[in-house]
């Protein structure tokens, strides 16, 4: 624990070290991230406000567009600040907060992803069980189950993290800090730890992707047993759902399921699952959900009257 106290700080390179590149960059990430977070917390009051989107869905997508929009105000806030700020810097402990905290929201996001496609296979496999199977008290208990789940996955790197011996070297060549950029400043032999994050992250990605790729290609083999217009809606809201769970799972996996090592191309693929698919959820939703845009249409009426 004494070697630790010689790092207080950590200094975080960014995506870039071009003063040009910085300025585009703060334009672009400042307009994603309000059109990140207002887009989201429009569906969250939507949904809670509309009586037409009372089904469990909407539940679940309210609870998806909250997490996204605290998941990024923990990352993209900070990334902000440092594209304009000359000393970028991050003390120890809201490294580790935002470590903990992006993990917690992140990890509950994922099983959260998995409970919105076992919604959606009720729906169309079990039409008329849906509500019976699918309550008010079911969509409680999966939804507390998500942040259990997420709060777990949290703990277990922030309590590595923190036994971490940081004796020297704090500059992490990334935006945000995660595990193996700390593990690569540690003055201690990390592999086991590297291990664990393996597990933590990388296979758990790799097992949920593939359980929510098998879901849904159950759920389109049984579109041919619906009409025209179910199958027309069953597809655009599967589609939707794969869209994210791509965007989402894919650089996670690219990231986590190697050796524990950091390569530059890491941080622009954390851009996607960090940055981007907050920021492309309440659009892929919204857009492809003919009832999310009427309940948004009669919200935005009545408030104008």
């Amino acid at each position: 624990m004494k070697q630790r106290t010689n790092v207080t700080e950590f200094v975080l390179l960014g995506l870039t070290q071009s003063l040009q590149g910085q300025k585009i960059l703060f334009v672009v990430f400042l307009f994603i991230y309000i059109v990140t977070v207002v887009g989201n917390l429009v569906i969250v009051v939507t949904v809670v406000v509309s009586p037409t989107l009372g089904a469990p869905m909407y539940f679940f997508l309210a609870c998806l567009s909250f997490m996204d929009a605290v998941y990024s105000t923990t990352i993209t806030p900070n990334m902000i600040i440092n594209l304009v700020h000359e000393k970028k810097t991050i003390s120890f402990e809201a490294c580790m907060s935002q470590l903990f905290i992006e993990h917690l929201f992140g990890g509950a996001e994922i099983l959260l992803l998995v409970v919105m496609a076992y919604d959606r296979y009720v729906a169309i496999c079990k039409p008329l069980h849906y509500l019976t199977i699918i309550n008010q008290r079911v969509c409680i208990l999966l939804l507390l189950l998500t942040w259990v789940g997420g709060f777990l996955h949290a703990v277990v790197h922030l309590f590595f993290a923190l036994n971490l011996p940081f004796c020297g070297p704090n500059v992490i060549d990334h935006f945000v800090c995660d595990m193996y950029p700390l593990l690569k400043l540690a003055c201690t032999d990390t592999y086991f730890i590297g291990l664990t994050v393996v597990a933590n992250d990388g296979v758990i990605s790799v097992v949920i992707f593939m359980l929510l790729l098998i879901s849904y290609g159950v759920i389109l083999h049984s579109l041919k047993n619906l009409s025209q217009e179910g199958k027309r809606k069953a597809l655009s809201t599967c589609g939707s759902h794969i869209t994210v769970v791509v965007l989402f799972f894919v650089p996670c996996i690219f990231i986590y399921v190697r050796p524990p090592s950091t390569l530059p191309i890491d941080k622009y693929l954390t851009v996607f699952y960090t940055v981007v698919t907050p920021l492309l959820n309440p659009l892929i939703y919204t857009l492809r959900n003919g009832e999310m845009k009427s309940a948004m249409k009669k919200l935005w009426t009545r408030n104008r009257k």
